[in-house]
């Protein structure tokens, strides 16, 4: 316990146990409960350290619960690394001074004892090292003045409690018996573990069809590559490959995950393992290991990244399960267990077991991941992690961090919610969540409040409308306007935003009895018409989407995003918001996303703006003042006051507006 009491601080993971999430330019709170006994004012400052130990920005904390002694600054890393924080509180002897000498002062009480020690205390504040040389001469003419008994002596006080020597003691206080909390770790990620924009691919579909013979014909690693120019076109920075490795054929899966395949079917590609190799390998179909390399490289060209399923689990047929069949569970009946997710079935794959030889497993695991890295890939999408120990992945995350500070995991994990938390506490730098089941407002503004507001230090969400899994009762009944209005909430509720490959389409017929699309693309071969599928407008939209999110900073960010209230409850309305001293623009970054949520009908109604949430001055001579919206789907503008009115109709192509917001 320091002199000044610092105790509460957050964002602490597990009392430090682990390290808070951030990202160079992200701006996050930092808070803590700061007293002391008697009524000395006292004050607090957050203080960012760098990974070589050296003092980082700081900031001056402000009391955000008044009585509670709860303060909070707002700070930003500025380059990746293993960062800490700690919070100094201390004694502020101006605010004790000038609270007591406003009273004495003019009651007549101690008068001349009291402007001599403010005399003393704003010399001792124009010595505090780094300040200004203006700074100095304020306060050093201030001095003089106090000690100038020819003066009226509220003249004297007056000069000495002024709105200029404030701002100075503001920006740079006079702190005595500074009392730091311990230093909490901080682990700032590239930007791309914060922001970015996903889309999914089978590499296998892209190029397939059918021959003259009737015969199908799969795509290759060289066939996707020949499509990325059109996904980088709509603005997409991370291209995700689901696994490419070989595809073991004993049990192989049918289409629509029946359970005897025919002939042709080319098997679910989270059956891994063939005769021709296990997870480090590639399929013979799809190509070489130059053929992946070259992909890596067009899609660098592009702008994009790529990331790459990493599922541990492996066909009857991987060399895992002859050469090690230990790594397994065997049964009373001298069979390997298959994977259950009651009701489903995989027996097209067998789950390993890592209570076997664990070291084993964790090395071979280790030596795959190593080996996509040195190919190009620099993240990896791992497919339910939920299912392995925790303390497999704590292991295999900060070696691989340790090693490659760049490489990212993303946790497909929808699970309970403290999995899903710890998960990210230990190390995946991003996480699936249940966004594509939030659907109406309530569920909506509860879920981002909880995602952005109380455990955004932990675990950063990835929002995608749909996947190769799911496929919703909305998304299925709502056609078009359903996939546009998901994509819009997607893409700008949270900084990290994918699509699954035909999402273009509308794909939205589901299996009978299952949440995922009929003819899944897990199980066959699916050529797409991605030429015909613009007359919807989909497309279009992604890319003006993608455009918004790459011009705004806002809409970079997580954590500040506020919701304003509609008249009705089919209408969401929230902003993002970065101000001018973080923002890369150098001014004040708003955008307001407005969203019909009814893709069978338009809605109407009004939009009752939060002024201070967006940044903007309330009443101003009895008149709100007039804002500017420009939308950046449309580019239309409209000037609103306090309230404004919209309507959104889905059948005439308008489900919802993402607003530049600036004020007139």
């Amino acid at each position: 316990m320091g002199r000044i009491p610092v105790t509460e601080v957050f964002p602490v993971v597990e009392d430090g146990r682990w390290p808070a999430k951030a990202v160079p330019g992200e701006v996050f709170p930092i808070r803590a409960t700061v007293f002391r006994e008697g009524h000395d004012r006292f004050g607090a400052t957050a203080v960012l350290i760098r990974p070589d130990g050296t003092p980082g920005p700081s900031a001056r904390m402000y009391e955000i619960s008044p009585g509670l002694d709860r303060y909070e600054a707002r700070l930003a890393a500025d380059a990746p690394g293993d960062w800490s924080f700690r919070v100094e509180g201390w004694s502020d002897p101006y605010a004790t001074w000038e609270h007591d000498a406003s009273i004495k002062v003019h009651a007549g009480i101690d008068v001349e004892l009291m402007l001599e020690e403010g005399a003393r205390v704003l010399q001792r504040a124009a010595a505090v090292p780094g300040r200004a040389s203006a700074d100095v001469a304020l306060l050093e003419s201030v001095v003089v003045t106090l000690r100038d008994a020819s003066r009226p002596e509220t003249e004297r006080l007056e000069a000495a409690t002024s709105p200029e020597v404030q701002a100075v003691l503001e920006r740079l206080p006079l702190r005595d018996l500074v009392s730091p909390s311990r230093s909490y770790p901080l682990q700032v990620d590239r930007r791309t573990a914060l922001y970015g924009s996903w889309y999914e691919i089978f590499p296998r579909s892209l190029g397939s069809g059918v021959d003259e013979q009737g015969h199908w014909h799969t795509g290759t690693l060289r066939s996707a590559t020949a499509h990325l120019d059109r996904i980088a076109a709509m603005g997409f920075d991370v291209l995700y490959l689901t696994p490419i490795s070989p595809i073991g054929t004993t049990n192989r899966k049918g289409r629509n995950n029946t359970l005897k395949a025919r002939q042709g079917d080319p098997g679910s590609p989270y059956g891994i393992g063939s005769p021709a190799g296990g997870h480090d390998a590639i399929h013979p179909d799809l190509g070489t290991v130059e053929d992946f390399e070259a992909l890596v490289a067009r899609s660098r060209e592009l702008g994009m990244e790529v990331a790459l399923d990493l599922a541990l689990q492996c066909s009857p047929d991987h060399p895992w399960v002859q050469e090690h069949p230990e790594w397994f569970t065997v049964l009373a009946d001298g069979s390997i267990a298959y994977a259950e997710n009651p009701p489903k079935k995989y027996q097209d794959i067998y789950p390993l077991n890592f209570d076997n030889d664990p070291e084993g497993i964790y090395q071979a695991v280790h030596e795959v991941v190593e080996t996509w890295i040195e190919r190009g890939v620099t993240i990896f999408r791992v497919d339910n992690p939920h299912t392995k120990p925790l303390s497999f992945w704590q292991r295999l995350l900060g070696q691989v961090r340790r090693d490659h500070p760049e490489v990212l995991f993303l946790a497909e994990a929808f699970t309970r919610p403290a999995m899903m938390r710890t998960l990210g506490m230990i190390g995946f730098q991003q996480s699936y969540t249940y966004f594509a089941w939030r659907n109406t407002k309530q569920e909506l503004t509860d879920y981002t409040v909880e995602l952005s507001q109380r455990t955004a230090h932990i675990m950063r969400p990835a929002f995608w409308p749909t996947t190769h899994d799911i496929l919703t009762p909305f998304m299925t009944h709502g056609g078009v306007p359903a996939f546009k209005l998901r994509a819009v909430l997607a893409a700008t509720l949270s900084p990290t935003w994918g699509i699954y490959s035909g999402y273009e389409l509308a794909e939205s017929v589901p299996r009978p009895g299952y949440e995922e699309q009929i003819d899944n693309e897990k199980y066959e071969l699916k050529p797409r018409d991605f030429e015909s599928a613009k007359a919807n407008g989909i497309e279009e939209l992604l890319t003006r989407l993608n455009a918004a999110r790459a011009a705004h900073p806002a809409l970079q960010q997580l954590r500040d995003v506020w919701f304003h209230g509609t008249t009705d409850d089919a209408l969401i309305a929230y902003s993002k918001r970065v101000e001018a001293a973080h923002s890369p623009t150098g001014h004040d970054d708003v955008v307001l996303t407005v969203v019909n949520l009814d893709p069978h009908a338009a809605r109407e109604g009004l939009v009752h703006l939060n002024l201070d949430q967006l940044g903007l001055p309330g009443w101003v001579d009895g008149s709100q003042p007039v804002i500017r919206l420009t939308d950046e789907l449309t580019g239309a503008s409209f000037e609103w006051s306090g309230n404004g009115f919209v309507r959104l109709d889905p059948f005439a192509g308008q489900v919802a507006h993402v607003l530049r917001v600036e004020a007139l």
